[in-house]
């Protein structure tokens, strides 16, 4: 039978393959592997977000009951909800994790639960938990999930998870409206977590979001300020007691680079430091290369030993490297630790930490003893046994405080933890645990070129910096944002350039050897994301190449026992609307008052030119031409059928029936030829899964002895009702209906979305496809006639490899 219209169907099951004849990118994309090691979560799991709008007549109703002062409010509406979101991702407390399912979000993938308040919740107090329990992990990057719950949450004014929360907002009931505040709550999340609103902007824009418009840059970038100024509202009141002052712009502060006003000689950077800078993010690009593999490794043994296994083991996990955290830690302190006189910590580059001037007093308060002697402190101690951020600071601004070895070893130690402990069953951020490895070995480099080249005049804290950015970028291989986050928490625009560059350069030498660390985790969940671009070699294949040519479809108007019928048959999310293309059409409207609707249907709704000529002269108050009429009279007369008796037997015949989708209970017959299988459909738009099953709930129908204008009407937010949880079809009650009642589908039905041709290129359908946020994308001949669908799946890179090499095999 039909293949699916849906993204959540198996779209690439083909009516002539066979089980052997599978490539192995075939098996990937069906959930089925060869080998163990490659064992993924089945891609069926995963839905697509319908980006376009459905243009039916509700519609377009709504439009006409918007006039200029309702529209003026409905847009006043979206940018209070935009405040709303960045006030409330600026309170610290909304944490959690999920980076990587964010961003299939916003490349337009459904990932079940990852925006419900339960998920904010339990993340929420998880992350606190963590980071409290010396765990290698970060609050920051967590915050990015946070701002993304609240996005997709706070305009829909309802709970999932508390039921009693239900009020009758009627707005921003559909897919687009949601990613579009999903976008806005990301972004608020990151300028929340490092004070960039900037950064924050172009952090949903290059890590997610494929669809992008002025009116939506303005509204994530009005979010994300008010995120920033609420976070700095609050902790500036609550650290300082100045309410109002704006004193700490984000949750992490690298503080102000300056030189000493004592040390003429010293730059924060020279044209001569930036080779440094390249062969550091050359290095930075190695070790997160090397950091990628190992954790890859890690996360494929959880999938196959620990998440199978009961949730106590997942918790057992979590106390094991929270244990070996802990001893590691006191151990290295004790015995690998150097104690080092308090004098070399008084000296530092910079005189200040954050946005204001610290005494030495201050700067001392975080060195820890740690067992050694007075007016001396233990290096290595100051390191582990402070948090992050403080660690951080001490490296970014402390000169002198840290021997090589010292470095070195925390180095090593710090990245192998950090490595074990990513993708363990707790909320875990990744940016900090990389910026402080990352700022070790930054330190690192600037001991030994001070040590062993006598490079003097460098200035160490700006080594740190681009030590932080070389290793953060080889690991997440972000290069917009994370240049513009990172100066945006210094402050600092002259680091712009170095970091860049930095960025680049790690992304190129990373991505050489593996993904970043976000995709990995993306390909081991077999979400299907689509890229910014495919392959030059990809345009050697055609939409036909790729698209489903078995269609399930419905007919403009269908009884409901076929609507059941199909709905609960089948698990494809949306449906053709078409009509048949058949000879002796006339006759069978004299025996089939269904058969009629439907094609007055198809005769009503094909433009001819004669036709828009016509109705543009009656417009005028003229009439046609007698040449045209005379035209027009012939082409009619044309389509009389001959009335003879063998004829109309043979019409008759079930085999010759048109519309065998409307009788449920007569499959098509083994004797039917392909040509007969594959009749040609004439398209006339695309129905949702959610659309039918809502019709079919609220009883919108009519009796056949009656006109389809008899039929009850639903209006654009009855439609839109239940969004997102729409009823199921096996939920319905079907005592309730009567199967011989006719459902007239054209009113709801998009009559106008985006199509391709048949020879369309791969990279044009690409680029459609992702561009436009579709789901469904249908292929329609020339004449009008739909030959296939194309959804997300048949995009993905193992699709179009393996339909690539199917291509070269019948060369």
């Amino acid at each position: 039978m039909a293949a699916g219209c849906g993204a959540g169907s198996c779209c690439c099951c083909c009516c002539c393959g066979e089980r052997e004849s599978h490539t192995p990118e075939e098996l990937t994309i069906l959930g089925e592997t060869e080998e163990e090691d490659d064992e993924i979560l089945p891609r069926k799991d995963y839905e697509s977000l319908d980006y376009d709008r459905c243009i039916n007549e509700p519609f377009l109703e709504v439009l006409d009951s918007l006039d200029n002062r309702n529209g003026r409010r409905y847009e006043a509406v979206k940018w209070v909800m935009v405040f709303a979101i960045g006030v409330c991702t600026g309170m610290p407390v909304a944490a959690g994790s999920g980076i990587p399912e964010i961003k299939c979000y916003l490349n337009g993938v459904k990932v079940p639960g990852i925006v419900r308040l339960r998920t904010l919740v339990c993340k929420a107090l998880g992350v606190l938990f963590s980071v409290a329990g010396g765990l290698f992990v970060g609050k920051e990057g967590p915050m990015i999930h946070s701002g993304a719950v609240v996005g997709a949450g706070l305009p829909q004014f309802q709970s999932i998870s508390l039921k009693k929360i239900q009020f009758n907002f009627p707005y921003f009931r559909s897919d687009r409206d949601k990613r579009d505040f999903v976008s806005a709550g990301a972004a608020a999340g990151v300028a929340a977590a490092f004070g960039a609103p900037i950064g924050g902007t172009l952090f949903s824009l290059e890590e997610g979001s494929s669809f992008w418009n002025q009116g939506l840059t303005w509204k994530v970038l009005f979010c994300s300020m008010s995120a920033t100024f609420t976070l700095n509202f609050f902790r500036s009141g609550i650290q300082f007691g100045s309410w109002g002052s704006f004193q700490l712009p984000g949750l992490l502060n690298f503080g102000e680079f300056k030189c000493s006003e004592s040390d003429k000689k010293c730059h924060l950077w020279t044209a001569v430091d930036l080779g440094f800078f390249i062969l550091m993010g050359i290095l930075g690009g190695l070790l997160g290369a090397t950091f990628n593999c190992i954790n890859k490794r890690l996360a494929k043994y959880r999938m196959r030993n620990v998440l199978p296994k009961p949730k106590l083991v997942r918790v057992l996990e979590s106390l094991l490297v929270c244990l070996t955290t802990t001893l590691v830690v006191f151990v290295a302190s004790m015995v690998l630790g150097e104690c080092r006189p308090l004098s070399s910590a008084n000296h530092g580059d910079n005189s200040s930490l954050g946005q204001q001037d610290s005494s030495s007093d201050e700067v001392n308060s975080s060195i820890k003893a740690f067992f050694c002697p007075n007016n001396t402190y233990n290096d290595m101690a100051t390191l582990f046994f402070n948090p992050q951020e403080s660690a951080i600071l001490q490296l970014f601004h402390q000169e002198g405080t840290f021997s090589p070895v010292t470095l070195s070893l925390f180095f090593l130690l710090y990245f192998l933890l950090s490595c074990w402990t990513y993708g363990i069953s707790v909320p875990s951020g990744l940016f900090v645990p990389s910026l402080l490895c990352g700022a070790a070995f930054g330190r690192l480099v600037a001991n030994l070129l001070k040590s062993y080249i006598g490079l003097d005049h460098i200035y160490s804290g700006t080594f740190a910096l681009i030590g932080a950015a070389a290793f953060l970028g080889g690991v997440v291989r972000m290069t917009i944002s994370l240049t513009v986050i990172l100066i945006e928490s210094t402050n600092e625009i002259t680091y712009g350039l170095p970091i860049m560059i930095t960025l680049m350069v790690a992304k190129w030498t990373g991505d050489f050897f593996n993904k970043g660390i976000y995709d990995i985790y993306v390909n081991l969940r077999g979400v299907p994301l689509l890229e910014w671009e495919t392959k030059a070699e990809m345009d050697k294949l055609r939409a036909s190449d790729i698209m489903e040519p078995n269609l399930m479809y419905v007919y403009p108007h269908t009884r409901i026992q076929s609507l059941v019928s199909i709905l609960r048959t089948t698990v494809h999310h949306a449906f053709p609307v078409v009509t048949e293309n058949r000879a002796y059409e006339k006759e069978f409207m004299k025996w089939d008052q269904l058969i009629s609707n439907n094609i007055k249907f198809k005769k009503s709704s094909i433009l001819t030119r004669a036709s828009e000529q016509r109705k543009r002269s009656q417009s005028m108050k003229s009439y046609p031409s007698s040449e045209l009429r005379n035209v027009c009279d012939d082409h009619i007369a044309t389509e009389e059928p001959p009335e003879t008796e063998d004829m109309l037997q043979q019409m008759l015949e079930r085999r010759y029936t048109p519309y065998p989708n409307l009788y449920p209970d007569q499959s098509p017959s083994e004797e039917w030829t392909m040509e007969e299988r594959f009749r040609p459909l004439t398209f006339h738009g695309l129905i949702l899964r959610s659309q039918l099953v809502t019709l079919l709930v609220r009883g919108i129908c009519y009796s056949e002895n009656q006109s389809s204008t008899s039929q009850p009407r639903l209006s654009y937010s009855e439609l839109a009702e239940d969004y997102p949880r729409y009823p199921d079809i096996h939920d319905l009650d079907l005592t309730l209906l009567n199967p011989r009642m006719i459902v007239d589908i054209t009113p709801y039905m998009n009559p106008s979305p985006f199509t391709v041709s048949p020879n369309t290129h791969v990279s044009q359908v690409f680029n459609l496809f992702r561009t436009m946020g579709l789901r469904h994308l249908p292929v329609v001949n020339a004449v009008g006639e739909i030959v296939g669908v194309i959804t997300r799946h048949n995009l993905t890179h193992e699709f179009l490899q393996a339909r690539l090499r199917q291509h070269y095999q019948t060369i």
